[in-house]
């Protein structure tokens, strides 16, 4: 690949430090010339290694409050990515979990779409989304979500190539847009974590992110509830941390957004990590297997890939309090718990940064980037 060639990576907004932000981070280390093109930038809540790019915001960001209220513009982004001026660009490279494929590259630019998940609010999380939204878009949702999804697949044309970040989603792509992915898994830090010594080990079992309801928290508490069995939880926010804290046992103990070096020392001396939810990729269960602990995991999503059933987890098929109490008691009974870490530390090994820009670079060379 030429280091002379001028790259475009679009972002659909840059407004914190989160999976899709690392995976823009781990770009511009491969295109450290890369311009970056978003709807909306906090550049406060972003990493000096995005920082040291030329960001340029779409339209968007002229709206009044956008920075905050961006996703309620989300109408509006289509016509705003399609005025963005590539003219001159020789790679145009998008990250996709909300609008950020439908630019319209320069004819001799290929374009590698690196897609998270199309967008859930328009397809397969649809009735979720707007089953709790408030009464405004609620009403406006069944309004707009048409013309979005025929833009979305028309948009989906305009790519040369995509890369997803697990089999779900590759999946979730044919199924919706009618294209084929292949599946690049995104970087995770695993060097930043590392087991914990002999004799350190916690009898405490882990949850740990953003307390959001699909995350499936809640199933987690109650599970430890009937169980009687000593569960930590770590994620914000707090308002969220008080309704949960009223449905715990006396066991399970909640720490908020705790610091990383927290988070960090719960994973290596936690006895598994339990991972209820179904997401796109999961970052989290890599973290755990980095620090040499198991998994216990509901079995789908994007948990199949990294996650070995076995060796370093558990899954349960079943998205319920029963379920997963029946894999807990599986676990212990298994012996996984008193295995060592050399397993979980050796497949979370497949999941670096190494990789992922390996994984770019054959894509790339497959639409002839």
């Amino acid at each position: 690949m030429s280091e002379t060639r001028r790259v475009a990576i679009i972002h659909y907004w840059l407004v914190g430090m989160r999976g899709g932000e690392r995976v823009i981070e781990s770009l511009c280390r491969m295109f450290p010339g890369a311009d970056i093109f978003t709807h909306v930038a906090d550049p406060s809540k972003l990493s000096a290694t995005l920082t040291r790019h030329r960001i340029t915001e779409s339209r968007i960001a002229r709206l009044p409050m956008a920075r905050r209220h961006y996703q309620k513009y989300l109408p509006l982004m289509p016509r705003a990515l399609e005025e963005i001026d590539l003219s001159g660009y020789d790679l145009v490279i998008s990250s996709e979990a909300g609008p950020a494929k439908g630019v319209i590259a320069p004819p001799d630019a290929p374009h590698l779409c690196y897609c998270h998940s199309p967008m859930r609010y328009l397809w397969d999380q649809y009735h979720v989304y707007r089953d709790g939204a408030g009464r405004v878009t609620r009403a406006m949702m069944p309004l707009l979500a048409p013309s979005l999804r025929q833009w979305d697949v028309t948009s989906a044309a305009r790519v040369d190539g995509f890369a997803a970040n697990s089999n779900h989603v590759a999946d979730r792509i044919r199924k919706y847009w009618r294209r084929e992915a292949e599946v690049v898994p995104p970087p995770v830090a695993v060097q930043d974590f590392a087991p914990a010594r002999p004799g350190e080990l916690g009898d405490f079992y882990l949850w740990a992110g953003e307390l959001a309801p699909y995350k499936r928290p809640d199933l987690a508490i109650e599970a430890f509830r009937r169980l009687d069995k000593p569960l930590v939880v770590i994620g914000g926010p707090d308002s969220t941390v008080t309704r949960l804290r009223s449905m715990a046992g006396p066991r399970t103990h909640f720490l908020g957004k705790a610091p990383f070096e927290v988070l960090k020392d719960h994973l290596a001396r936690c006895r598994a990590l339990i991972f209820p939810g179904e997401e796109d990729f999961g970052i989290v269960p890599i973290e755990a297997m980095a620090s040499g602990r198991p998994v216990i995991a509901y079995g789908r999503g994007g948990i199949l890939d990294s996650v070995v059933e076995g060796e370093t987890g558990l899954f349960f098929r079943d998205q319920s309090v029963e379920a997963l109490v029946d894999a807990v008691e599986r676990f212990e009974a298994s012996g996984l718990a008193g295995a060592g870490p050399e397993a979980c530390v050796a497949r979370a090994g497949h999941f670096t940064e190494e990789a992922f820009q390996q994984g770019i670079r054959r894509s790339l060379a497959a639409i002839g980037a």
